[in-house]
């Protein structure tokens, strides 16, 4: 973290260097060229000398330059002035905000290393309430060099914040993200160890962001944050963040563990809950959304699911998670950055300028939408518990190839111990496995089901008045719908017969084919996706180039299940298909 931030310092100093030198040639006015010149040793001993140099000091010398300027050489250039202004603004000494993240599994594991050494109390005798009283009382500092491992790290992590800080200002580095957040204390661990650090409470100027990310996470939400407003210590930690919480919610980990249509509907309630205690508490609370790309990681259509949200969710910020990989197609080049930015601020704004009933949910639709959520998550929780489930995706699909080709993000599975869980599995290669089958299951599973239910007690008037009468319940509907069109039954059919697995895979594929058909019927079209003929065509060019591609994984998949020699040079076949799938199919899930 420490080199990364020295990085990202040095390289934005350097660009403001050479960004002056331009500058100081047309700007050589007298007066003017002699403060850019002192600007300019300064930033070459900040680069080279390692000497510290702020924004404040840079912008002030700008405006020393600006000032002479207009009232002794009558602005000529002020524009190109201005133009440096506005970048150092933004890019401050920092260049690219950093966020530190951590599991809360793990912040616990660190916190009970160092109760049972430095508290002398009985680790086996002692209870959550007593840990956090020492932790929030204690006077102790710790130095990381006493400790090893992963605790050393942590602790290491958080002293490295206060130079970060110094180095690239407050906006290089502002947020502490917990994983797995299901409790209070997985919050108050975090600030006990700032304290731990040698950090006095006023000196804590970062945000401590909680990440709600397994159903027991999303409903734990309301009331671990209640808890949080009203205790003292925190609340006054808030003040000093100008009365602000940022709360991260976990679309994809949601959407892995609850199923589509449970993990939204429970992000949406959560959300409510969250606006109305953090309202209550007069907290301005900021949602950041780690939303996937496509909707099998709860993603989709950005626009439309920000648009579809009421008056009962805070509407303060957007902010959310973007794949690595989609950068560069949504915001590459400068119409393409414009388009989407306009379209993430129009999202925003719409709720407030136009007044429609359909952003709101009525009691009756609510009750609706709640138990079809509630069905099909049980019939995704039936698919979970299968014994076939992760030996499927271990056996069948690239699972256990994701973490080898080194291309992800982060580890392919939480925890280091050989044995695969299924909550140990990270989002993106969960997903990605179901999107190299061409089989998409978070995207869909347990929706059709859930349709078919209702239908088969006659009430499916009732659900054709919800998708009419509801942006949100419309909007999960039409992004799901982009997930089977997504999908490719035929490139596996050869598994329906597989002594291991057919039967597993029988199920996919009943429920893909009643998915599709209920919700055709739902919503009136003869095609998946009849209304996005844009959208339909981009996907349907994109198979054309992914298509062959999987074909050819699919193949050395087939070799190294039979185990008929050559293992090395088929596992390399599927991991070269891997690296091609992933960077042609974007969003494929």
């Amino acid at each position: 973290t420490q080199r990364v931030a020295q990085e990202l310092h040095f390289s934005i100093l350097k660009s403001y260097y050479e960004h002056l030198k331009n500058l100081r040639r047309r700007l050589s006015f007298r007066g003017v060229s002699e403060v850019l010149e002192e600007l300019s040793h300064e930033l070459y001993d900040a680069i080279f000398k390692n000497q510290n140099i702020t924004t404040r000091h840079i912008l002030s010398r700008i405006s020393e330059a600006e000032k002479i300027l207009t009232e002794q050489h009558n602005g000529l250039f002020h524009n190109l002035l201005e133009d440096y202004k506005d970048r150092v603004q933004i890019f401050g000494t920092h260049f690219a905000t950093l966020d530190v993240r951590q599991d809360s599994r793990i912040h616990q594991q660190v916190i009970d290393e160092i109760i049972g050494e430095k508290s002398g109390l009985d680790l086996k005798n002692i209870t959550t309430e007593d840990k956090l009283k020492w932790l929030l009382e204690t006077e102790t500092v710790l130095n990381p060099d006493d400790f090893s491992g992963i605790t050393k790290d942590t602790l290491q992590n958080i002293c490295n914040i206060r130079s970060i800080q110094e180095k690239n200002g407050e906006r290089g580095l502002n947020r502490y993200i917990i994983s797995n957040s299901d409790e209070v204390k997985d919050v108050l661990n975090v600030f006990g160890m700032f304290r731990l650090c040698g950090y006095s409470e006023k000196e804590i100027n970062i945000d401590i962001v909680p990440l709600f990310e397994t159903m027991e996470g999303l409903d734990a939400g309301e009331k671990v944050m209640k808890e949080l407003y009203e205790l003292p210590a925190y609340r006054k930690h808030l003040e000093r963040r100008g009365n602000a919480q940022t709360i991260m919610l976990g679309f994809s980990d949601g959407t892995k563990d609850g199923g589509y249509l449970k993990a939204n509907w429970e992000i949406y309630e959560t959300k409510e809950q969250l606006t109305r205690i953090s309202d209550e508490n007069n907290i301005k609370v900021i949602f950041f959304d780690g939303r996937g790309g496509p909707p099998a990681r709860g993603g989709g259509k950005t626009h439309d699911f920000y648009a579809s949200q009421g008056k009962t969710i805070a509407n303060n910020k957007i902010e959310l998670t973007i794949q690595g990989q989609t950068i560069t197609s949504v915001f590459g080049n400068k119409d393409q950055a414009k388009y989407n930015f306009e379209q993430l601020l129009t999202a925003g704004i719409e709720n407030d300028v136009f007044k429609n009933s359909k952003k709101d949910l009525t009691v009756k639709e609510r009750q609706l939408i709640e138990e079809l959520a509630d069905i099909s998550f049980k019939k995704y929780s039936d698919l979970k518990a299968q014994p076939m489930f992760v030996p499927y995706l271990q056996e069948m699909s690239t699972l256990e190839y994701y973490g080898r080709t080194n291309i992800g993000s982060r580890p392919s599975k939480r925890g280091g111990n050989n044995e695969l869980k299924f909550e140990d599995l990270r989002a993106i290669p969960f997903v990605g496995s179901w999107s190299q089958l061409k089989q998409n299951v978070p995207g869909f599973f347990g929706f059709g089901f859930a349709l078919n239910e209702l239908k088969n007690q006659g009430r499916f008037a009732e659900v054709k008045s919800l998708y009419k009468g509801s942006d949100f319940f419309k909007t999960l509907v039409l992004n799901s719908m982009m997930s089977m069109n997504k999908s490719y039954f035929p490139l596996t059919y050869y598994m329906k017969n597989n002594r291991k697995f057919g039967s597993f895979w029988n199920i996919l594929f009943d429920e893909f084919e009643l998915s599709k058909s209920m919700m055709l019927e739902l919503t009136g079209f003869k095609m998946l996706m009849e209304e996005e003929p844009l959208s339909r065509k981009s996907v349907k060019i994109r198979e054309k180039i992914v298509l062959p591609l999987l074909s050819i994984q699919q193949y050395a998949l087939m070799k190294i299940q039979k185990d008929e020699g050559n293992r090395e040079a088929y596992e390399k076949l599927v991991m070269r298909s891997l690296f091609g799938n992933i960077n042609a199919s974007r969003n494929s899930a």
